[in-house]
């Protein structure tokens, strides 16, 4: 097994459908180690309380939006270097330009395939 396959992956996503598509998705590729939080504040909660390798995050939720959680994410010391993979059906520049200014890792346009999905994992873990 590639240690790219043992790397703790969260998955944040409002709608519970979304993450267990995206979870199915990462354990067809052979990710096993995954975990789920239903919006950013409880993703935060998460990421400061154990180690993560990789955050897989809506970008459209309530109470802490996806690009929120980024910002959050990039201002802490202990897990701004955690890779942050944003999930959006976004396409306006100016919203794709905020992302990358505030530190994005990559992003991955809905609808998705698991072959989509597996390019961009081994681009963030390259």
């Amino acid at each position: 097994m590639s240690n790219q396959l043992k790397k703790k992956i969260l998955v944040v996503d409002d709608m519970a459908s979304m993450r267990g598509v995206i979870c199915a998705l990462l354990k067809n590729l052979g990710h096993t180690n995954l975990d789920q939080a239903e919006d950013g504040s409880q993703a935060l909660n998460k990421l400061r309380s154990s180690d993560y390798d990789l955050v897989i995050s809506d970008w459209n939720m309530p109470k802490i939006s996806g690009i929120e959680l980024l910002k959050e994410i990039r201002k802490d010391e202990k897990l701004k270097q955690i890779p942050v993979l944003l999930v959006t059906a976004e396409t306006k520049l100016a919203n794709i330009k905020e992302a990358i200014e505030s530190g994005v890792t990559d992003f991955i346009v809905k609808p998705f395939t698991q072959q989509s999905l597996d390019t961009k994992l081994s681009k963030v873990w390259a």
